[in-house]
């Protein structure tokens, strides 16, 4: 059993012909009435995942101690446009500026701004930062001018991918189409070599790759990145990116759903499902190194966490906690940075202007 906007994919496949897997992504989760992230509540138990912020306070505040310190490190100008990018239910933010809120004359220079297209989501978001007056924007650009400081978690993981697949004539872009039936959706080979397997890394074409290797590239993501650099190396600012992904270009599918936080069909039910892919760092900084931005990482997100002092910050908050609440906070803590839980998997990349000192938590030193 499919869902309407399965459907409805079906029908302009029938008419149109079979359509790339970046379009299918884009139409699942972006449909202005039936898209994933237009209608469901994907967050937490009753949702398809968990997100850091949801896990510890103490994400939320050591990057809310990142965000206070680039600020000054830019200059303290005011206003700053305060962006996140894909704020879920505004617990990072809140824990953000909750744990700020005694640097001097940081509140008073912001000017938040969030990108959100879920309305249930957005509710939500008001009721946690209502006090900042945050407005809402649908896209990126839609933001105005000004000195920048950005945060990026687990949001360039949801952009549409495309991907490829290596034939004895060359690279054939993998397209979702109809089975047999007419109905069900399935993925399919383009018949003849495409011209936007240009787009994927060097590397990855380089050395003649085996017939059947695949690989992906997000042109979303990469647009975006170039985007946000633009503005940071022309106002001056800087930008988080912390996602689960892989620091140089590979081979491989990694498009994967979730539904109830269990694995499923990427084509199962679009529109109720949960599409991601692993976010390719070094295209992303090579976007952003096109636009003169500075890269630090990416680094995994554990050591960043540990160079911002999360042990110490979980030791504090033991210190006046009960011996339950002492157990949350440590299995809290091992799962933000351990290696075999988020430490390692999820990496975080920042890029910035040319005018200010590097940023904490990219090496020993920092």
């Amino acid at each position: 059993m499919t869902s309407e906007l399965g459907r409805r994919i079906a029908r302009r496949i029938a008419a149109t012909g079979p359509m790339s897997i970046a379009d299918f992504m884009a139409e699942a989760l972006g449909h202005p009435t039936l898209g994933y992230y237009r209608r469901a509540m994907p967050l937490g138990a009753a949702g398809d995942f968990t997100t850091a912020p949801e896990i510890s306070q103490m994400f939320g505040e050591l990057l809310g101690a990142w965000l206070a310190e680039r600020w000054q490190a830019i200059g303290r100008p005011a206003p700053v446009r305060l962006v996140e990018l894909g704020p879920g239910r505004g617990t990072l933010m809140a824990d953000a500026l909750r744990a700020t809120r005694t640097v001097a004359g940081f509140h008073d220079a912001l000017d938040l701004h969030l990108v959100e297209v879920n309305a249930p989501l957005r509710a939500l978001q008001e009721s946690a930062l209502a006090a900042y007056k945050p407005t809402w924007h649908e896209a990126f650009d839609a933001v105005p001018r000004g000195p920048l400081l950005l945060i990026a978690n687990e949001f360039f993981d949801a952009l549409p991918v495309r991907q490829f697949e290596r034939a004895p004539q060359g690279w054939h872009e993998r397209m979702v189409g109809l089975a047999p039936d007419g109905e069900r959706l399935v993925f399919a080979l383009a018949p003849g070599p495409s011209p936007f397997a240009r787009l994927l890394p060097e590397t990855v074409r380089a050395g003649d790759p085996a017939v059947g290797t695949v690989a992906e590239v997000s042109v979303a993501a990469i647009d975006l990145a170039g985007r946000v650099a633009e503005r940071l190396v022309q106002d001056g600012g800087w930008a988080l990116v912390i996602d689960y992904g892989r620091d140089v270009p590979g081979s491989g599918a990694t498009l994967q759903a979730l539904r109830g936080h269990r694995p499923v069909d990427p084509l199962d039910r679009p529109g109720e499902t949960d599409l991601t892919a692993h976010v390719d760092f070094a295209t992303l900084a090579q976007a952003a190194c096109t636009m003169g931005a500075r890269i630090f990482g990416p680094t995994g997100q554990g050591a960043f966490l540990r160079r911002l002092g999360i042990e110490r910050r979980a030791g504090i908050l033991k210190a006046r906690a009960t011996p339950a609440q002492r157990a949350a906070i440590d299995a809290a803590l091992l799962r933000l940075i351990d290696e075999d839980q988020m430490g390692t998997l999820f990496r975080v990349l920042a890029m910035g202007d040319d005018r200010s000192a590097a940023p904490a938590g990219f090496s020993d030193d920092t």
